[in-house]
Formats: C-alpha cells, structure tokens, sequence
C-alpha cells in the first residue's frame, strides 16, 4: 500500500493531542486561498527553490537533461516550469538543499519506520498519529492502513480532513481513527464553491456522518479576516455544530500567512497577499458567537 506523501513532521504538538508525528499527504480538491501548504494542492512531485539558500553556483541548470533551467550569475537559476518534467537531478546535485523534490510515493512500511521512533513520547505525552494534507479523503486506503496499523500497535491515531470525499472513503477511513479534526470554512453553498471550487453538500454530509458515528470530534474553523469572518457565517456555523454535534470542541484557527513563501518557491502567486490578520478583537467577537450557542471554544 503506497501513499503520496510531501512531509512527514515528527515531534508535532499542533495537531491532536500529546506529542504526535504527523503524515502528510499530498493531492487536494479544495483551492482554498489562505492554504498553508500549496505543495500539497497536486498530487505529483513538485519542484522547490528557496532562493534564500541558493549559492549561485549554477551546477543544477549544468545537469537539467530538459534544458529547464536557465543560468545567470548575478541572479542565480531561472526555472521553466513548463519544460521541467520533476526528474530530481537538480536537487540531487545542489549541495545546498535549495532546490528540492517535494513529494514522493511511500509504502507503509516506509512510513511506519518513522512513526516507531517515537513511541515513547506517544506512550508518556498521550499522543499518537495524525494523517492531514492535503486531504486525507483522497488517499483513504493508504490512510486507513496506515491508522489500523497503528491501533493494532496502541498508538492513538487522528484524521484531519475538510470533509470533502466520498461517503465510502470516509467510512475507511473512521473505521480506523480514534478522533478526527473537522475544518470548517464557510456554510453559504454559493460563497463556498467560489472561495474552495468544489460544492458543499458533500461536507456538510460528511460530518453528519462522523458525528452519528460517536468518534470524537474537534471542530476547527479557520477565521480569514473577510473571507469567513462575518457575523452570519460564525452564526450559522455555531448552529450547526450545535444542532449535529454539540459535544464537538471547536477550536478558532487565526489567519496567518506562514506558507506564504512556499508559493515563491514553488513559482505560484500567493492569492492572499497584503490580507490583515485578525485583530483580538476579531477573535473574541468570533468565539462569543459560538459561545452563545453553548459551544466549548479554544484558540482565541
């Protein structure tokens, strides 16, 4: 059973309880513009340059078999993405790590080499193993394996997920998870095709699904300061945790803008550039409308 995976992040303490290692795989339906991690959007290995660590030397535009990479002294590589076929040569031959391959296909076995590393800080801080994207819905054999692997060795294991896929895909992968992390975005139909390209029905059934299935749920809800932030929204969210799972913890995720640099390295265009971030006053006026509903809040 193979996965795409782009990262494998040990020592995580952000993504579920205790100390956790965290997979991430890689391919994703949603464009939503605040994304953190552009390199999971496709499925297929992708080319990274962090300009910042280049050298100059221009050993990798000397072996691109493409003729992809155009040389100039005073600036450095220039790449065309169009011609690059991601074969890897040119991270393979910067000794300087600035120009890498994220993305790669990993069987379980591989994966779980790393995950058993760390068992003595699952075991001692509570935690486990967290699958997130990307969308996990996506790859949900190689997920579910992954999760039966680990409750077959005492290893408490999370689903982090938009809840956009299929009602078979989430199925497997429930049938595994000891708690699942639920991000959700925005409620108007219209507003959530526009800002994530796919329609709402299928997330909205989705977390009827886990929540008549009983597995504990943590409800996260990005606030991106005039994308999801008003009032009407934050209400007819809080209704709805609490109409279909009022036990949920919802946890208020503020905007950043951490993976904007990732977009530069990846050749792309950040679509949230010069966004404000929230103010405090954002965030308590955010968490007394879910209050007011009798939901437990974190994270502002």
């Amino acid at each position: 059973m193979d996965g795409t995976i782009f990262n494998i992040q040990r020592y995580s303490i952000d993504d579920g309880p205790g100390i956790r290692t965290t997979v991430f795989v890689k391919g994703c339906p949603l464009r939503c513009p605040w994304c953190s991690n552009p390199e999971s959007l496709i499925s297929e290995p992708q080319l990274l340059f962090r300009f910042t660590a280049c050298k100059k030397c221009g050993e990798c535009a000397k072996v691109c078999p493409e003729g992809a990479i155009a040389f100039i002294p005073e600036d450095g590589p220039m790449f065309d993405r169009n011609k690059c076929v991601v074969c890897g040569l040119c991270a393979k031959q910067c000794l300087y790590q600035a120009i890498q391959i994220t993305g790669e296909m990993l069987d379980i076995d591989k994966v779980w080499k790393t995950i058993r590393k760390d068992m003595v800080y699952y075991e001692e801080s509570g935690g486990g193993v967290t699958c997130s994207g990307g969308e996990i819905l996506m790859q949900p054999d190689f997920v579910a394996e992954l999760f039966k692997k680990c409750r077959e060795n005492g290893i408490h294991t999370c689903a982090d997920t938009s809840g956009f896929g299929t009602p078979e895909a989430l199925e497997k992968v429930l049938e595994y998870a000891d708690l699942v992390y639920f991000d959700m975005k925005h409620l108007d139909p219209a507003r959530f095709e526009e800002l994530f390209g796919v329609p709402l029905e299928p997330v909205l059934t989705n977390l009827k699904t886990i929540a008549a299935r009983g597995v504990p749920l943590v409800i996260r809800i990005p606030l991106v300061p005039d994308h999801n932030d008003s009032p009407e929204n934050l209400a007819a969210m809080a209704k709805l945790i609490k109409q279909t799972a009022p036990q949920a913890e919802v946890h208020i995720m503020p905007y950043h803008r951490y993976g904007e640099s990732k977009y530069t390295s990846l050749g792309m265009r950040y679509p949230l550039s010069g966004l404000r971030e929230n103010t405090e006053e954002d965030l308590q006026r955010a968490k007394a409308i879910l209050e007011a509903e009798g939901l437990a809040v974190k994270g502002a």
